[in-house]
């Protein structure tokens, strides 16, 4: 497993337990950040504007469309970081 791996997971674990829930929007760059770097492009249907929270999930993975999974992964580390510092 690659030291970016590692440290993703580990980044992943401590998001989890975060001393303060996070805002909405860094909540959307996290959800978006994780399913780049572990699944790629976003991919299927927008969901209809009455689900609203999907809706919301699939314009943020989508905002991000293209990044690579290396890039994505360094992002959700960088972003716990800060997270973490508050």
């Amino acid at each position: 497993m690659s030291d970016l791996q590692t440290q993703f997971e580990a980044a992943v674990a401590t998001s989890k337990t975060l001393s303060e829930r996070p805002d909405n929007a860094s909540l959307l760059k996290l959800y978006a950040l994780y399913k780049q770097a572990t699944e790629g492009d976003v991919e299927g249907r927008r969901p209809g504007f009455t689900d609203i929270v999907g809706r919301a999930k699939f314009d943020a993975w989508a905002n991000i469309k293209g990044t690579a999974s290396a890039d994505a992964m360094s992002q959700y580390i960088a972003l716990v970081e800060a997270l973490k510092a508050g």
